[in-house]
């Protein structure tokens, strides 16, 4: 049995035993001279390259004799990660990202240039039975699953994606809830805290996300023009408004405190630190339950912010940058339409 170094395979590769059989172990050997060589050489070179190994080999069995531990998966993990940071995305976000990639390479056992279609669509179908997971669920994993291997394919450390034949996930359009006027009024009125009242008009009034408003600082708000400029994703910045209402009750909430800190809203108790987004979800959710309302949630402001400005004859596009959405279909899927005005819409043009 003779014993073979490939060169041009990296350090943690495999020194290999030659006699008959070994397929799997073979066609990965394949797999990893041709995508070791695709920055020197085209398509049909890659082809032609493939064709001859597996000619060469076909006589041969191939065994692998791991000397090293192979750190591969986080490498390109982290290589992505940083890529996905260049490009401005929120430590949130590539938080979530990390968690959701490395989920998979551990249940798969795989290396990363080894997974294939089948692999994917394997985990997928797994988690979704083992978690019970709703098809929205799914679908964010395999876009996450698709940005990582579409990555590997664009940097030439894979041949091709194997998402890349999984498609989206159909899922119903469900209608999601808003606020009602009654429902932000019962919220306002019964708020015992100034900085509560300030926080739900300062929501409902500007549409910003969650996550924009608690980077806030006092020195970042203009009363005057009643506006402010915040960081949406991907660091962008936008300019949002609010009404003559939140200015009122954010005043009266600046005016009553008595820290030095720079940040817009900190919380009740002393070193009255900067609050957090899950600090301001908590809050509203258990707010919500002392009044009997279903799901007060932080984006359902935004959401009723939209539905409302559509309701009363804003353009879309004066929407979409209000929102802050590079893309107007994300803008179009925050807009709920009331059946009410579809009746009326209807008995007006058609009768």
């Amino acid at each position: 049995m003779a014993e073979v170094n490939i060169r041009g395979l990296p350090p943690h590769s495999r020194s290999l035993s030659l006699n008959k059989g070994g397929l799997t172990v073979k066609q990965d050997l394949i797999k990893d001279i041709v995508q070791e060589m695709l920055p020197y050489l085209n398509n049909a070179q890659c082809e032609k390259l493939q064709e001859i190994l597996k000619n060469t080999l076909i006589s041969y069995d191939v065994t692998e004799n791991k000397q090293y531990e192979n750190n591969s998966k986080q490498n390109f993990v982290e290589l992505f990660l940083s890529a996905k940071r260049i490009e401005g995305c929120s430590e949130r976000s590539l938080k979530y990202y990390k968690a959701t990639i490395e989920a998979m390479l551990d249940d798969l056992k795989i290396d990363v240039k080894h997974i294939v279609t089948d692999d994917i669509r394997g985990y997928l179908t797994e988690y979704q039975k083992k978690k019970n997971s709703s098809k929205v669920t799914i679908d964010n994993i395999r876009r996450i699953l698709s940005s990582f291997f579409s990555w590997l394919e664009d940097e030439d450390y894979i041949l091709k994606s194997p998402v890349r034949r999984i498609h989206k996930v159909k899922t119903g359009i469900s209608i999601k809830e808003t606020y009602s006027d009654e429902a932000l009024e019962l919220m306002r009125d019964n708020c015992t805290e100034l900085r509560d009242l300030a926080i739900i008009d300062m929501l409902s009034s500007t549409g910003m996300r969650v996550g924009e408003m608690v980077l806030l600082n006092r020195n970042d708000i203009d009363f005057n023009e009643r506006e402010c400029i915040v960081f949406g994703k991907g660091s962008k910045e936008r300019v949002v408004y609010f009404d003559a209402r939140t200015k009122i009750h954010l005043q009266n909430y600046l005016y009553s405190r008595k820290d030095d800190n720079p940040a817009l809203f900190v919380s009740l108790k002393s070193p009255h630190e900067r609050l957090k987004i899950g600090g301001i979800e908590t809050r509203l959710r258990e707010f919500g339950k002392q009044l009997g309302l279903h799901k007060v949630h932080p984006h359902k402001f935004r959401r009723t912010l939209a539905t409302m400005a559509i309701d009363k004859g804003m353009p879309i596009e004066q929407l979409q940058q209000l929102l802050g959405h590079s893309k107007i279909d994300t803008t179009l899927q925050y807009v709920m339409v009331k059946q009410s005005n579809v009746k009326i819409a209807h008995r007006k043009y058609i009768g």
